[in-house]
C-alpha cells in the first residue's frame, strides 16, 4: 500500500470520525425548567414536532409560564379506578388563564412525528385532539398508552410529544412521591423560571 493511499485512508477516517462526533452533539434548543425541589433541563424537537414544539418555545420566550407550577401527578397509587395505568407528572398555567393562553394547536401523533412517550419524554396534554394550549406532563418510565392507537385516551390518537429530559430526571421522580390529593399535588410545585439555555 503506497504512503499517498495511506494518508488518504486516514484523511478520510479523521474526517469520519469528527462528521459523527460534530453529529452526535445536540443542536436542539434546551429550555430549563426550575423548581424548589430542582432544575430539569429538557430539549425540544423542533424538526420533528414543528408545531408542538413551536408552540411551547413561544410560551416560554414570551414569559407567558409565569406563575406556572407542577400541579398534578400520577402514578400506581392514585389511579384505582384506570384500567390503562400511566405515570407522568403535570405542569403548566392551568389552560383557563385567558390573558397568557394562547390558539390551541393541530394535534401531532406520535405516528407523525416518531417522538415516542419513553422516559423523560415531554408531551402536551389535551381533551380532544386540537386542544392542547399551555399544559405539559413529563413521563416517568415508558408509557406506550400514551403513542397514536394507545388506549389511554378513548379517541386513540394519544398525545403530542415535543423533546425529553436530558437532565433533572432525579428531580421528576421526586416530584412525582410527592402528598397529592387523589392526583393534585398538595400543595403545587411552583416553577420559578423557565429558562431558554439555548436555541
Amino acid at each position: 500500500m503506497s504512503s499517498f493511499f495511506k494518508r488518504f485512508v486516514f484523511i478520510v477516517f479523521i474526517f469520519c470520525f469528527f462528521s459523527m462526533a460534530i453529529a452526535a452533539v445536540s443542536v436542539y434548543p434546551k429550555v430549563m425548567i426550575r423548581t424548589g425541589l430542582g432544575d430539569i433541563i429538557v430539549e425540544i424537537y423542533v424538526d420533528k414536532a414543528p408545531i408542538t414544539a413551536g408552540n411551547f418555545l413561544k410560551y416560554v420566550r414570551e414569559n407567558r409560564f409565569r406563575g406556572a407550577g407542577f400541579y398534578r401527578v400520577v402514578r400506581e397509587d392514585n389511579q384505582p379506578h384506570d384500567k390503562i395505568k400511566i405515570a407522568v407528572i403535570q405542569g403548566g398555567i392551568m389552560a383557563d388563564i385567558p390573558d397568557r393562553s394562547l390558539p390551541p394547536i393541530v394535534h401531532e401523533t406520535t405516528a407523525q412525528t416518531g417522538i415516542l412517550h419513553k422516559d423523560g419524554v415531554i408531551s402536551m396534554a389535551r381533551l380532544e385532539p386540537g386542544t392542547a394550549t399551555s399544559e405539559f406532563f413529563i413521563c416517568v418510565g415508558e408509557q406506550p398508552e400514551l403513542d397514536f392507537g394507545g388506549k389511554r385516551n378513548p379517541d386513540g390518537q394519544g398525545f403530542a410529544a415535543f423533546g425529553r429530559v436530558i437532565k433533572g430526571m432525579e428531580v421528576v421522580r421526586r416530584i412525582q412521591q410527592q402528598p397529592t390529593n387523589e392526583q393534585l399535588l398538595t400543595p403545587p410545585i411552583k416553577i420559578t423560571q423557565f429558562k431558554l439555555l439555548s436555541e
